[in-house]
């Protein structure tokens, strides 16, 4: 059996799976490695699984051992491999797309609804012992059916987050490099139209540097007063101090959000503001979620392993 290093502990369904077609090494302290630790822990291996906690920049991808074949993310996203070093080592790449689109859409869901229905805050009135009963002014929210949705990258995820907003008879609109069918939506090419008649926002773009701190005061400013935001992509597409101040002074009614910029680290200002729903980047956390993610990077390494392509290689 080859021999792979596994950056993180997963759910012991996962690891059981993983155990039946490699040896597996575990990060045993489930602690977060640096890229030179995750390099070091190579020695020896066929191949590396590494999480979306973990990166492997450039030096590190130097320091790989002549044994390691493969990497495989454990994520859809991969903006913490440095790609560019990996392939000229000749070192293959696999991700697992197509398996997180419909539970990551979910947790959009859960954030809009969170943002809109002031949850944070009615939760804190029943943990914190702090609710008096029903009244008729009480932590009055905003209604999402039938709201003009307005989806920032029309990928799988944002089409899935597309079809559960029509139940809520929403409109749905997009900004994206392309116009996609028109059963879609309302594809705006013109980012300001876009943003004027977009009442709840949710990014679901890819992470780039043309696309850091995408959400910044000017873009806010452009949404009508009132509106939400929801972030369900990476948290470098937000500015939050931009962000923060918009929910503060009212312009933007809330938010949710399930990722952050240098997260587990985040911006003070999210602890104080009680009208932005957060959640600790839980969008793929369903168990079914992650074992068909393990299935999608345990059959791409065997793949490379064996000598061919697999489709869902990077690299």
């Amino acid at each position: 059996m080859k021999r792979v290093f596994v950056t993180r502990r997963l759910p012991e369904p996962v690891e059981a799976r993983f155990a039946r077609s490699f040896d597996t090494v575990w990060n045993v302290d489930d602690r977060r490695l640096s890229p030179a630790d995750v390099a070091a822990a190579c020695e020896g291996m066929d191949g590396l699984v590494i999480n979306a906690s973990e990166r492997l920049d450039a030096a590190a991808v130097t320091g790989l051992p002549a044994s390691l074949k493969a990497v495989a993310t454990y994520s859809v996203g991969h903006e913490h491999l440095d790609l560019n070093a990996l392939q000229a080592r000749g070192i293959p790449v696999v991700y697992t797309p197509d398996v997180l689109s419909a539970t990551v859409a979910d947790d959009a869901m859960l954030l809009m609804l969170g943002a809109a229905r002031r949850a944070r805050e009615g939760q804190a009135l029943i943990v914190e012992g702090r609710w008096t009963g029903w009244g008729p002014r009480q932590l009055i929210g905003t209604e999402v059916t039938g709201k003009r949705l307005g989806i920032f990258g029309m990928g799988r995820i944002g089409r899935e987050i597309a079809r559960r907003a029509r139940a809520f008879d929403m409109e749905i609109g997009y900004h994206n490099r392309r116009p996609l069918e028109p059963e879609a939506g309302l594809f705006f090419a013109d980012e300001g139209a876009f943003l004027a008649r977009t009442d709840i926002l949710v990014i679901a773009a890819p992470a780039s540097p043309e696309t850091r701190h995408w959400l910044n005061a000017e873009r806010i400013a452009r949404l009508p007063k009132g509106a939400l935001a929801v972030n369900i992509a990476r948290g470098s597409l937000v500015d939050d101090e931009a962000l923060i101040a918009a929910v503060e002074s009212g312009h933007l009614a809330g938010a949710g959000l399930d990722v952050f910029d240098g997260e587990p680290n985040i911006h003070p200002g999210y602890l104080r503001a009680d009208r932005i729903y957060v959640q600790p980047h839980i969008g793929s956390s369903t168990m079914e979620t992650r074992l068909a993610m393990a299935e999608r990077a345990i059959t791409g390494l065997e793949a490379l392993f064996q000598g061919r392509d697999p489709p869902n290689r990077l690299v």
